[in-house]
């Protein structure tokens, strides 16, 4: 661990909803900070003002809610390094560029983009290894460039990366030292015409007045990572910890993308993905906790995460494999911790009067639909027939066509009605019991006796067990429900 307290942030731009890969960023710099003991930040770069909404920014708010990756400093919680916006911080970025111009670590260049495209092609016919700005304006005079200024000539700030500097070494806990060639590094702009910085300016003085530590993003920013350092060096800032993730690619090889289907995290929420399994997964797309184990708790998570277990080979998304763990999630879950954040969600969503019930009642019903869930949605159908009515319960054409119009049946059912109703205690294991003793008493085979009476009682072939539904559905109902059946079968 480091001496100095970690601070970590996660900075997405509210252009659209929060990609997958994204959330996993997120998920990367929340835990790192949680098993550090150090400070998690949002911040919100919102400098496209033509694609940053209020409603895009409150999106990712929503996404990082359900994703429950609690944030120490930003935007609803506030903190003493903000604001956490970056179109709130505009007099940061130009003071800071002013004081690069002031100390002769930047300058303003007045080069169209004329006449830097006629530099570039000229490099090229020459066969030039370095095709960048030709520094031009570099060695301006500054009363000259204060008269160009003041007459109203657009001018840009770049950057003046020392001419003595060697190699650019970019330390990452990911990849390990990446040397970038100093010479292929050009007088980069940090701020345009408009006098707005740019990414990379403003990126870095954002990080240095918050103090981070360790920065970990995609792998997509390694090429930016150089220059970046020159401005850290340029602010004479101390310069964090790199780490890099690999890309996420879909099962044909190629980028995560819309065509491999659900990209964005609203998509898996709506789909009823839980949040633990889904923070779960994406956390296992790069990072491992031990090379074997697969089902990492929340808590296990933010206790043992590690960026030296961080793999730097691309991850492949395996929808498979997700839902999977969703099942596994769903499986070990506590009765009623399944009725509180499953069940009842899922039967009000679906507007199911779910009715008034004892807690040991919903236990059972727990007991009967979970392991049958691999989603929210699922408990609806699973537990249809217990919240259906003798009136309202539906009759699947095809299971009564198998299950009831067979000759025999009626009498199954007149027999199985005598036996539940003679029942002393309305239990699964009894009911289960008595329906056992039909097939000698009516010389039938015991499948054609439980396929009737299942289709009576639930409307299809397929159901959980019948004695557990039927202990659950209630005698009374039970009861009408194979009266209701009997006109149907022969």
């Amino acid at each position: 661990m480091s001496e100095t307290p970690v601070r970590v942030r996660f900075a997405p731009s509210p252009t659209g909803k929060l990609h997958v890969g994204g959330a996993r960023t997120a998920i990367y710099n929340w835990a790192f900070a949680r098993a550090n003991h150090g400070t998690f930040i949002l911040r919100i770069d919102d400098t496209d003002p033509e694609r940053s909404t209020e409603e895009n920014t409150q999106i990712i708010l929503r996404a990082m809610r359900w994703l429950g990756l609690d944030w120490d400093e930003g935007p609803e919680v506030g903190g003493d390094f903000g604001p956490y916006f970056q179109t709130e911080r505009a007099e940061m970025y130009r003071a800071a560029a002013q004081r690069l111009w002031d100390e002769g670590k930047a300058y303003p260049c007045f080069c169209t983009p004329d006449q830097l495209a006629a530099d570039r092609a000229e490099a090229q016919a020459r066969k030039d290894p370095f095709q960048g700005y030709q520094r031009r304006c570099r060695d301006l005079d500054p009363e000259e460039a204060r008269a160009r200024i003041a007459a109203g000539e657009p001018y840009v700030l770049r950057i003046k990366v020392p001419e003595d500097r060697g190699d650019v070494v970019v330390r990452d806990a990911v990849h390990g030292d990446v040397t970038f060639a100093a010479r292929e590094l050009d007088d980069f702009v940090i701020q345009r015409t408009d006098g707005t910085p740019t990414y990379n300016f403003a990126t870095v003085v954002d990080d240095a007045a918050m103090g981070i530590t360790h920065v970990i993003r995609g792998d997509d920013h390694l090429s930016n990572t150089p220059r970046q350092v020159i401005v850290y060096e340029a602010l004479c800032a101390p310069v964090p910890t790199f780490a890099h993730i690999s890309m996420i690619l879909g099962a044909d090889g190629k980028k995560l993308s819309k065509r491999h289907g659900a990209t964005n995290v609203e998509e898996y929420r709506d789909a009823g993905y839980l949040s633990d399994a889904f923070v779960n997964y994406l956390a296992l797309l790069g990072w491992s906790l031990d090379g074997e184990t697969t089902i990492i708790p929340r808590d296990v998570l933010a206790a043992k995460f590690s960026l030296d277990h961080v793999s730097k080979n691309p991850a492949t998304f395996d929808p498979k494999k997700l839902d999977w763990i969703q099942a596994e999630y769903l499986r070990t879950m506590e009765n009623d911790e399944f009725v509180e954040k499953v069940m009842r969600p899922a039967l009000a969503a679906a507007g199911v009067d779910a009715g008034e019930h004892d807690a040991a009642w919903w236990d059972a019903l727990a007991e009967v639909v979970k392991p049958r869930t691999k989603f929210p949605a699922d408990v609806v159908t699973v537990a249809a027939p217990v919240f259906a009515t003798a009136e309202t319960l539906t009759y699947d054409e095809k299971s009564v066509a198998k299950g009831l119009a067979k000759e025999g049946m009626g009498a199954v059912l007149d027999a199985a009605r005598e036996v539940l109703a003679a029942l002393p205690a309305w239990e699964p294991a009894a009911i289960d019991a008595a329906l056992e003793a039909l097939p000698e008493q009516l010389d039938v085979m015991k499948r054609l006796v439980f396929q009737a009476v299942r289709v009576a009682v639930c409307g299809n072939l397929v159901s959980p067990p019948l004695g557990e539904t039927m202990a659950l559905v209630g005698r009374e109902d039970c009861l009408a429900r194979l009266d209701r059946a009997r006109a149907m079968a022969l």
